[in-house]
């Protein structure tokens, strides 16, 4: 498969990023637009204008709580050439596919997949500090998916791994911290609460992790979502997030690995919306725990990343031909980021067919003028 698109954007002004973005990939975020057009249609019985309404309470939370970001979406959705309700969509899409405000919906409860990883203090041969994940998804998104380069100052420079569209998902900042997360799934009541793209950005735009940390732990989402960061001076948490509350774990030996079931608070997910997260966790601990003695710390993480067992619904995902082909998923990009030097690689799709890329930007790059 190609390598995802590249796309620099760099302002003070949110708007004018938000064009800058928007222009360089309105293609993208049209066949974005056009494929859950469909599978909110598939999924949830609405239509793309029931889609666009159910949106407005999202806007209202954002504008109130994260005006900056209303706006790059706001700019984005100008340079497309599309709506700013088209954009809020795409960046809600999980919110939309789990919420139960639709009580005729015959959405899939096992529609996530991610499994997330941190090495730090000797969990890596080489001493350096990496964080990452496969990244699961719609397999008929893999096309739309962009690498970002977000300079923003006064905030941290970002690289991200998006549907184009989106704001925030995965990534890293010019500060040494990366954010990689997995959906839990379900929803616990029919109140509005902030999207998941939206604490992502507003996460990594944190200049410090105890900053990141607190985002994560006052704002009220959506929808439950588990976070791992990981901090290039040798620190790492998971936390899972519900709007009812909060559980927290660190490594073992400095290996720290999330799937899409809870690891902390068992009894609250006592109904697994990813049965096969129960493979992929320790099949991934069990990979990547060789890098602790490994000259080659990069190619061990692909080498486990790459894990079959399960399949299709393994570490390293493949669709699933016995389901309709907007229902099925894979790994949409699998990710490594060498928070010591700043090195951010990216698969295009399972590892297993496809080698870590270096991304033409470093973490720590001197902002150009």
């Amino acid at each position: 498969m190609p390598s995802p698109r590249v796309i620099e954007i760099a302002s003070p002004s949110a708007l004018e990023r938000g064009r800058q973005y928007g222009g360089a990939a309105a293609d993208l975020i049209a066949d974005a637009i056009a494929y859950y057009r469909e599978a909110f249609a598939h999924q949830a019985r609405l239509s793309w204008d029931q889609v666009l309404e159910h949106t407005r309470p999202w806007q209202r939370l954002v504008e109130r709580d994260h005006p900056g970001l209303l706006a790059e979406m706001a700019g984005i959705a100008d340079g497309a050439g599309v709506t700013l309700p088209e954009i809020l969509a795409l960046n809600c899409r999980g919110e939309i596919i789990y919420d139960n405000w639709f009580p005729d919906s015959t959405a899939r409860a096992d529609t996530d997949g991610c499994t997330s990883f941190s090495l730090i203090d000797g969990a890596a041969g080489d001493g350096h500090v990496y964080a990452g994940q496969n990244w699961d998804w719609r397999e008929a998104v893999r096309g739309t998916v962009v690498i970002l380069r977000i300079v923003q100052p006064p905030k941290p420079t970002l690289i991200l791994q998006v549907e184009a569209g989106q704001i925030g998902r995965h990534g890293a900042n010019s500060a040494g911290l990366a954010l990689n997360a997995n959906g839990l799934g379900g929803r616990f009541d029919d109140s509005a609460g902030m999207p998941q793209t939206v604490i992502r950005r507003a996460v990594l735009d944190a200049a410090n992790i105890a900053d990141a940390v607190k985002i994560l732990t006052s704002t009220t989402a959506h929808i439950p979502s588990n976070a791992l960061l990981t901090h290039r001076d040798g620190f790492s948490i998971d936390i899972e997030t519900t709007p009812g509350g909060h559980g927290w774990e660190y490594g073992e030996n400095g290996l720290l690995v999330h799937g899409n079931h809870y690891q902390v608070l068992r009894e609250v997910g006592s109904r697994l919306i990813s049965p096969d997260s129960l493979i992929r966790v320790p099949r991934a601990h069990r990979g990547l725990a060789k890098a602790a003695t490994s000259d080659d710390v990069r190619n061990t993480i692909h080498t486990a990343m790459s894990d079959h067992l399960g399949h299709p619904d393994s570490l390293c995902a493949h669709p699933d031909e016995r389901l309709p082909a907007v229902e099925q998923w894979s790994t949409t990009l699998s990710s490594c980021v060498d928070l010591t030097t700043g090195e951010y690689y990216v698969a295009a799709g399972p590892p297993c067919e496809n080698k870590y890329e270096l991304v033409p930007f470093n973490l720590y790059d001197e902002v150009r003028p």
